[in-house]
């Protein structure tokens, strides 16, 4: 395994300790108040992290985008980790680079970073009302640190098309 390759994989296992938490921890607060008697109320508190949100999203009726974000921010990533373990495993070049391209397009796809915004922009957005504050929890910085962890580790890893002829340099023949 090339050097190359062995940053990719450490790279990788780094981005899934850091895609755990998260998907487990608090990844955004929604707090909604009136005043009265000039004095804040707090009438409304929901703190929830991405596994939360992809069931209240389910229970709701929004199975679409329930749906999405249970596809491309925790079954891709995984699927995604693990084929790179099989990558790394195959030896036959023509399937293994096959299967670095499918990995490399549903990289494409994933919805780690459109999620990432999304709540990025939902803070912002609340930030705009008066009486709605949004708190962004610690499980959107995991979840942040593994969307660059886990582009960065891709970006490492090394496999070459199958066709291509190792190159060597070979020292001018001196007559």
């Amino acid at each position: 395994m090339t050097t190359r390759n062995k940053v990719a994989v450490g790279l990788t296992l780094v981005s899934l300790a850091l895609l755990i938490p998260g998907l487990l921890q608090p990844a955004l607060t929604i707090v909604a108040s009136i005043p009265i008697f000039n004095k804040p109320t707090e009438i409304f508190r929901q703190t929830q992290n991405v596994l939360q949100a992809v069931k209240s999203l389910y229970e709701t009726g929004n199975y679409f985008v329930a749906g999405l974000i249970l596809l491309f921010s925790i079954i891709v990533p995984f699927i995604k980790a693990a084929l790179l373990g099989v990558i790394l495993a195959i030896k036959a070049a023509g399937p293994r680079y096959r299967l670095y391209l499918f990995v490399r397009s549903i990289s494409k796809w994933a919805m780690a970073d459109v999620f990432a915004v999304g709540v990025f922009i939902a803070f912002m957005a609340s930030k705009a009302i008066d009486n709605l504050d949004a708190v962004i929890g610690t499980g959107f910085y995991y979840f942040v640190g593994y969307c660059l962890v886990s582009n960065v580790a891709f970006q490492f890893l090394e496999v070459p098309a199958p066709d291509a002829a190792p190159t060597t340099v070979t020292a001018p023949v001196k007559s």
